[in-house]
């Protein structure tokens, strides 16, 4: 007898389908080139188009497949027209890496930050989380076969704070309820949620760690940081172990960095 499949069973055994968001850059590229060479497509999500092109260039020739699409997660509209264009071109949904993010103004103490650098910070680094996983959450819901993995990237930040960085540090100890709610809510659907907190990873964004970053004690130090290839294995490792299994938080840093016990 014949049995007609849904686009999305047909897609069972296919390249794995994930979403990257903050791809332009940093530890999105780094992550997005290490799962295109694994062989996964990826859709490349941020703000600037040709700094997704560039990342997009990277990707190994054959069989990989990346599609840039411009949005800002903090924008609902944005975020609706990216899952459509992955529905669109893939027709289902492994894996969402929920990492755009922004520090805001280093350095500013908190009497002195101004009510927008507060409200652009949360309005990216907690609500476009919460956007960007609520999209992947419905899809995956929906899809047959049902389920898929959210990764969001916490930051040591989610631990505890650097000095003058009360906005950032706040975003990311909400990520750690969002991450845990998430995970609950995601149980009865085959849905997995975890949480990597990166410390010191080597990009753009903490290039000036390594010259001085201001310590607890008042002074400014240096600052050893890691190689972001370790950070990118590591959400691979999370992302590729099978949905009976789940990574729920995972903390990859600098060995020498400031943060356990005294530093």
């Amino acid at each position: 007898m014949n049995t007609v499949r849904t686009a999305d069973e047909e897609n069972v055994g296919a390249q794995k389908v994930a979403v990257v968001t903050g791809a332009g850059s940093g530890i999105g590229r780094a992550v997005a080139v290490e799962l295109l060479a694994a062989g996964w497509s990826v859709t490349l999500a941020g703000r600037r188009v040709e700094t997704l092109e560039e990342t997009a260039a990277q990707a190994p020739a054959g069989g990989a497949s990346a599609l840039p699409v411009r949005a800002d997660v903090s924008r609902p509209e944005d975020v609706a027209a990216l899952f459509d264009a992955v529905r669109d071109r893939f027709g289902r949904l492994d894996l969402l890496f929920n990492n755009a993010g922004t520090f805001g103004p280093g350095g500013v103490p908190v009497e002195e930050l101004p009510y927008e650098a507060w409200r652009h910070v949360v309005d990216t680094n907690l609500n476009g989380a919460f956007l960007c996983a609520q999209a992947a959450y419905r899809q995956m819901k929906e899809q047959r076969p049902q389920g898929g993995r959210i990764i969001n990237n916490g930051s040591i930040s989610a631990h505890t704070p650097r000095p003058h960085s009360v906005a950032y540090t706040a975003t990311k100890h909400a990520l750690t309820g969002l991450t845990k709610s998430l995970s609950l809510d995601g149980r009865p659907y085959g849905i997995a949620v975890g949480q990597i907190d990166i410390g010191n990873a080597a990009t753009d964004m903490t290039a000036g760690m390594q010259t001085g970053a201001l310590q607890a004690n008042g002074e400014t130090a240096p600052e050893p940081v890691m190689d972001v290839a370790d950070v990118a294995r590591t959400v691979r490792h999370m992302a590729e172990l099978p949905l009976e299994a789940n990574v729920q938080f995972a903390t990859v840093m600098a060995t020498a960095m400031p943060y356990v016990g005294r530093g």
